[in-house]
């Protein structure tokens, strides 16, 4: 199968998004298929990316206004290349994130007569106000709700990484047939870290209490609630140290916060960290990894931290719900910052819930590894198969591939 995919992000822009696709694309790849990404030029930035198994078509970017860490596809630029993508026989078209990337993938697999998949990566009702703030909440909303049902109703078919997400767009009124599909882990990436290795690089004391919190720095992360739920573990566990692993447009305001509330001796804000075992490293040296967004349309990080053994402690909201379900080794907590730091606390007080390996650790780990990459990849194969064939294309298809309809289709 031949694949082209557009994208308004790409690494070295760290995203969920970022790594959905990357995690996509490589497994795909091993599976012995073709994959083009259309992404944006971050050179002109001093952003490089390392190379990749698949080919990465890099095209010249503008800054937006309202978020400088994103681009702006160039149009002219990606029509340079119709000649050369026309020649390519792709077989289909997934567009990985809205905005520009929608309509230009829209028009490009128009120029080349194949059919549109798109994936739902993010709860933009809950989104776009943090980044238009002099806008009312309630109008902003609105404008997500009609943007994301024109838009989903544009294309041939929806991926979406959970269950609740495909309701909130079945509640929109969103027609297109979908499929729930997760982004999976890479099982030999998670499954081991050395969190000794990190406390040394950070001169943390072997015996400190270390919560962990890995997200991309956004308003949307509801980053605010665990450090104020901090305050209220810190009165029971002084010494206790939260790092946060990300970076984003809310760090300066989540620092000014963390100062604020005199946390400046709990926190430690490291920044970005490289999956080369910098990241693995992390997640290992915290006593639980610590999380509470509402907006989550899957929660990958709460399976990374899993997949390492890491206790979880977590509201479920949204895409986090479904991650959660059944994992064991999780702590479920209420949106309320008391409820939080009471479990907190008993992740960090009780050494039963953190020696290895209790029941319940295993039972993460195992839930972690039933998300792999490579079972989520090969869904997403067989759910291009079917778009394929119902579009009316030919395509030597694998016999394997299942063409019957799924219980989580819509439309």
């Amino acid at each position: 199968m031949r694949i082209l995919m557009i994208s308004d992000v790409y690494f070295p822009r760290i995203t969920g998004v970022s790594t959905s696709i990357q995690t996509f694309a490589r497994e795909f790849v091993d599976k012995g298929h073709e994959l083009t990404l259309i992404a944006p030029d971050y050179s002109a930035a001093g952003g490089e990316s390392a190379p990749e198994p698949f080919e990465v078509l890099r095209i010249p970017s503008r800054y937006l206004v309202i978020d400088p860490e994103d681009r702006m596809l160039r149009p002219r630029e990606i029509r340079r290349h119709d000649r050369m993508l026309a020649s390519r026989g792709y077989d289909l078209m997934h567009i990985q994130t809205p905005f520009f990337a929608h309509y230009l993938g829209l028009g490009i697999a128009k120029r080349l007569g194949i059919p549109v998949v798109e994936s739902y990566h993010t709860f933009f009702e809950q989104y776009l106000h943090h980044y238009v703030p002099f806008v009312p909440t309630s109008w902003m909303q609105r404008l997500a709700r009609d943007f994301s049902t024109a838009q989903c109703n544009d294309v041939d078919a929806l991926a979406v990484p959970s269950h609740a997400m495909l309701e909130v767009l079945k509640g929109y009124g969103v027609k297109t047939p979908a499929r729930v599909i997760p982004t999976g882990i890479e099982l030999v990436q998670f499954s081991q870290g050395d969190g000794d290795r990190f406390r040394n690089r950070w001169s943390i004391p072997p015996g400190r209490p270390v919560l962990v919190h890995v997200s991309r720095l956004a308003f949307e992360k509801n980053i605010d609630f665990i450090l104020r739920m901090l305050v209220r573990v810190k009165t029971q566990v002084p010494d206790v140290l939260l790092v946060i692993a990300g970076e984003g447009p809310a760090h300066r305001r989540l620092q000014s916060l963390a100062n604020h509330l005199g946390l400046a001796d709990n926190t430690l804000f490291t920044g970005y960290l490289e999956r080369d075992g910098s990241l693995e490293d992390c997640y290992c040296a915290g006593s639980a990894f610590v999380f509470a967004s509402k907006t989550e349309t899957q929660g990958l990080v709460l399976l990374e931290a899993m997949a390492l053994g890491v206790p979880v402690v977590s509201t479920a909201v949204m895409g986090t719900a479904e991650v959660l379900a059944g994992s064991g080794g999780s702590l479920i907590a209420e949106d309320d910052e008391t409820d939080f730091a009471e479990k907190t606390v008993r992740v960090l007080k009780d050494p039963a819930l953190r020696s290895r390996p209790p029941r319940r650790r295993v039972e993460a780990v195992a839930h972690a590894r039933s998300w792999s990459a490579p079972v989520l990849a090969e869904r997403m194969l067989q759910f291009y198969g079917q778009v394929i064939v119902r579009s009316g294309r030919r395509w030597a298809a694998d016999p394997a591939v299942d063409q019957t309809p799924k219980t989580d289709d819509v439309g």
